[in-house]
């Protein structure tokens, strides 16, 4: 009798695997033949297809005879006759409304209406901070330029909230609307400042209307997308149990998701504000009044004395705004300090009464007496560090300008068309794959289709040089504050302060310290876009599991070690954000820097508004900075959602 395990059938021998060498080898193989394959075709075709630029190109000529027939059929065709003009008028007339307002209110009756809100928003001390930075307005001698800033950005705030509040809420309840939103959105917020700004000339003409319309626009998005998570985020059983007790979908929304996201409805208004102040004074490039058009004219010129006083202002109103929305937003419902909400309505009652009062009896100019005049001062106070410094930052100026940014420009502007298009599809696909690489690569090649190849190659080289410092700084930045709480604490509120602050205030150090130069735009790009980048960063290591740490740590793991197999692997996805964020808000402030010689696509831009010769040129230019912005955030989101090679491994 034969035993069990004779009739059992022999396992099969396990098939033989590669050696890990050899599978590492083969990831690498890929890509260091496609690199070798690039280098060979730009040597073979050097200076060959690269698409030079023509500033008499028929793009530019086309665009130009629309805005022709459009500035001839202004007050004939029916869509300006009843549409357009009326909603020009419409906006002009709000503006113009709040505008006499504030005037009327003089600088007393301003400067305490501001500490009254800013009492009712978050106590005394938001009251003082309100007060003291309303002050400083008539200080520093900009307080006609601050009410005109004022008064616009509380203009396009009010039909951003009239309009993105309603969307938001839809879009919270609504899953088919949030996902048709989603991708718009997603192009408003990749859009640089510059690229709202031509087409609101073209329809609305120049002055506060138009620049009104192009905040309004611009700082539309958060409202939308954080009132929509707000709202999204509310409890489901809190729903649920309010339609199990019959309430209609009305009383639903009006009793529990509003009140549950009143906090964070809030967040989307402050974030609204920030937005439509740091894009007002941008607006002064198609005539908006207020503080924009002095730093303009100090841009121009080359004067910091005339700018800083401007400077000042933007950041005294946009800390006593965030501070006052950031207030309301934290502010819980009860009431503080056992005041009833009767009696601070009495409060705030009696003190809008004063004034009042004050507004009416009081001088309405701020007396001249007490302005400040330093624009002298600092122009010398300039001076003498750039002569002073000057050994310095000629160093760090031509470093980089002889180590990165002409060697890449050269390459990028003397290969051919089909190369870097080749380059920019195959980087798409291994990072996102087929779809984000073929939208990358038709933003790419429309650039040339509007006959801004050469310049957006330009445009294009400042942004890498200026993302690949960011991220330098931002990573080391990030992880040295994940490391020390201490140093975390220090860097907190200077990131806090930064991320307040118009992008235009940027430059005013920048042009200090380096004039009127390419590598100026990428210093203020750098020091702009460093805040979020170590933010995220910071917070993805943080957020690494500590269970994971501690495992790695007793195998025996150094603190290095830890950092770089464990936390920066597992903090993949926020690193990839930062880069992101950092890519998207270092190509808006290159783009502001073509005011002070960055050239590219922000030149382009800025002569098309300064020379009537040069719309076509300039608004093609603002289309081709949107389509370099879609294609760089299509190429790191798709990074983001690309799994990691350890996960690829396992799996």
């Amino acid at each position: 009798m034969t035993s069990p395990s004779a009739v059992l059938p022999p396992t099969p021998a396990a098939p033989p695997t590669a050696p890990r060498s050899w599978t590492r080898l083969r990831a690498w193989l890929v890509p260091f033949a496609g690199v070798a394959v690039t280098v060979a075709a730009y040597l073979a075709f050097r200076d060959t297809a690269t698409l030079p630029h023509d500033d008499d190109a028929a793009q530019f000529r086309f665009v130009d005879d629309i805005r022709d027939w459009v500035d001839a059929n202004r007050n004939e065709s029916p869509i300006f006759l009843f549409f357009v003009n009326y909603v020009r008028l419409l906006i002009g007339g709000l503006y113009d409304f709040l505008h006499v307002v504030l005037q009327g209110l003089g600088w007393m009756g301003l400067t305490g209406l501001a500490g009254v809100l800013g009492r009712l928003a978050g106590g005394w001390r938001i009251a003082l901070v309100a007060v003291a930075g309303f002050a400083s307005f008539g200080v520093l001698g900009v307080w006609e330029a601050s009410v005109d800033t004022l008064a616009l950005v509380l203009a396009a705030v009010l039909l951003s909230l009239l309009v993105g509040l309603p969307l938001g809420v839809w879009a919270g309840r609504s899953v088919r609307l949030r996902r048709l939103l989603t991708p718009v959105l997603d192009v408003m917020q990749i859009m640089p400042t510059f690229a709202y700004l031509a087409p609101m000339v073209l329809f609305f003409q120049i002055g506060p209307a138009s620049a009104t319309v192009a905040t309004m626009i611009y700082s539309i998005p958060p409202a939308i997308r954080i009132t929509a998570l707000a709202i999204e985020q509310v409890s489901p059983a809190a729903v649920e149990a309010s339609t199990a007790l019959g309430a209609t979908g009305w009383q639903t929304l009006r009793k529990v998701h509003i009140p549950m996201a009143r906090a964070t409805i809030a967040l989307a208004i402050n974030q609204t504000v920030m937005m439509a102040l740091s894009m007002v004074v941008i607006a002064a490039l198609i005539a908006a009044p207020g503080l924009g058009s002095n730093i303009i004219s100090g841009l121009s010129r080359a004067n910091v004395g005339i700018m800083v006083p401007a400077g000042i202002a933007i950041v005294a109103m946009a800390v006593v705004l965030d501070r006052m929305t950031m207030s309301a937003a934290t502010r819980t419902p009860a009431s503080p300090r056992g005041l009833s909400p009767w009696d601070r309505l009495g409060i705030a009652s009696l003190m809008l009464f004063c004034v009042g009062i004050a507004a009416r009896f009081l001088p309405g100019e701020f007396p001249e007496d007490w302005v400040l005049r330093f624009a002298g001062p600092v122009n010398e106070a300039v001076n003498w560090a750039k002569f002073s410094w000057y050994d310095v930052t000629e160093a760090i100026r031509n470093v980089t300008t002889e180590a990165l940014l002409n060697p890449l420009q050269t390459l990028l502007t003397t290969a051919p068309w089909w190369l870097v298009s080749a380059v920019v599809l195959a980087v798409a696909w291994r990072t996102g794959g087929g779809r984000p690489a073929v939208t990358a690569v038709a933003c790419l090649l429309t650039t040339a289709l509007l006959g801004l190849w050469q310049h957006t190659m330009e445009t294009l080289t400042t942004v890498l040089v200026g993302v690949v410092l960011t991220l330098a700084v931002g990573l080391v930045l990030g992880i040295v504050a994940a490391r020390s709480p201490r140093f975390a604490a220090v860097q907190r509120p200077l990131l806090d302060a930064a991320q307040t602050l118009p992008a235009f205030i940027y430059l005013l150090p920048a042009l200090a310290l380096f004039g009127a130069t390419r590598f100026t735009a990428i210093f203020a790009s750098v020091i702009y876009a460093v805040p979020p980048v170590v933010r995220l960063v910071e917070d993805g290591i943080r957020n690494v599991s500590p269970v994971v740490v501690e495992a790695a740590r007793s195998c025996g793991s150094t603190d290095r070690q830890v950092l770089w197999k464990v936390k920066l692997p597992m903090a993949r996805r926020a690193i990839l954000l930062a880069a992101n964020q950092g890519i998207v808000m270092t190509l808006a402030m290159v783009v502001v820097g073509g005011l002070v010689g960055a050239g590219g696509l922000g030149y382009d831009v800025v002569s098309g508004f300064s020379q009537r010769t040069d719309f076509g040129m300039g608004f093609a230019a603002g289309v081709a900075t949107v389509l370099i912005g879609i294609m760089l955030d299509r190429i790191t989101q798709g990074a983001d959602r690309r799994p990691s090679p350890r996960k690829k491994r396992i799996a």
